[in-house]
């Protein structure tokens, strides 16, 4: 059983049914009501009229399979090649707080400064930033694909000690059995094979680690669902779900996060809008046996397709800029306790 904190305070039960098609339907039951069984609950709450009852609607996202712009590695590269110089200033204001970053860490509990902590898709090092506030740097190592991001992280000074490497996320360099903690923020969502990356934390960690993945929220708003598909995945909860207990973690728990103004609407989808974790209940690889890697990172990128897709992929993050800035003013000009 598997269970979601909302916002830390309440709880919302997801029971995960597989369909034929290999994606799981949930059924909620939150506060004594039912939903269909449908591909997802998306469920969000005015966190400043803790009276009203949750508002909820229903989407279904497009296949993890399908993979969108900055899921393919060499595009990503480039994409991230010229994000990494204003991520920090521009990307993380409005989606990735620190707050937010603080709230979503908690249930990986760092309760111990010696732990080995493995940083995966660690980028410019804002998550690690609140690891190392609890476990000592030199323990702390962080792995991204793009130098450019880490290029960032050696600047920070907090971070001088860590262990800084390039690295895939769904082929860790790290020895089986090896870290206390597994941490993955804002990266989930430009794996091409994502349950492959899942089933690496696994891997990776000791008897008794615990995996904590932060990422994504697929939006239900009908504009925010376009440009979602075209940029990047963002998974639907229960997919997270799934992809933890296929990989054989146990005492999963889901804990939904997002910036204050928002207000709990998840209707546009959010960057940054769960935090899932899984304990490794035994030692050794994860039982689950998956094929080879689908995408062939030595495959020439056609030009002109990359272009078009650069455009595309470029647009769609304009888009996901622009709606903190949305939500911020609606937060300002809607009256508290009132829904926005």
């Amino acid at each position: 059983m598997a269970s979601s904190m909302l916002n830390g305070a309440e709880n919302l039960t997801l029971i995960r049914r597989i369909t034929p098609h290999g994606l799981g339907s949930i059924k909620s039951d939150l506060h004594g009501k039912q939903f269909p069984r449908l591909n997802l609950v998306s469920c969000g709450q005015n966190l400043n009229a803790r009276t009203q009852a949750p508002r909820c609607s229903l989407s279904a996202s497009g296949p993890a399979s399908q993979l969108r712009f900055i899921q393919h590695k060499k595009e990503a590269f480039w994409f991230y090649r010229f994000l990494s110089i204003v991520y920090d200033h521009v990307i993380n204001p409005g989606h990735w707080t620190e707050d937010m970053r603080d709230e979503a860490l908690e249930p990986a509990d760092l309760s111990d400064r010696k732990m080995l902590v493995v940083d995966v898709g660690g980028g410019t090092g804002f998550t690690t930033l609140g690891i190392v506030k609890h476990v000592d740097a030199k323990n702390v190592t962080i792995l991204d694909q793009s130098p450019h991001q880490l290029a960032k992280a050696k600047q920070k000074e907090p971070l001088k000690e860590c262990k800084i490497i390039e690295g895939d996320a769904e082929d860790l360099p790290f020895r089986t059995d090896y870290a206390d903690r597994y941490i993955s923020a804002g990266s989930i969502e430009y794996w091409p094979d994502p349950q492959r990356g899942i089933k690496e934390a696994y891997r990776v960690l000791k008897l008794g680690g615990k995996a904590c993945v932060i990422g994504p929220v697929y939006p239900t708003f009908w504009l925010s669902q376009f440009f979602a598909d075209v940029w990047m995945l963002f998974p639907k909860e229960e997919e997270y779900i799934e992809w933890f207990e296929k990989a054989g973690f146990k005492d999963i728990k889901l804990k939904r996060i997002g910036p204050k103004w928002y207000r709990g609407v998840r209707r546009h989808g959010l960057i940054m809008g769960c935090s899932v974790t899984g304990v490794k209940p035994a030692s050794g690889d994860s039982p689950l046996q998956l094929g080879p890697k689908a995408e062939d990172v030595t495959k020439p990128v056609n030009p002109f397709v990359f272009f078009l897709r650069f455009i595309l992929g470029a647009m769609a993050a304009t888009y996901f800029v622009l709606i903190p800035i949305y939500m911020w003013l609606k937060d300002q000009i809607v009256p508290k306790g009132r829904p926005i």
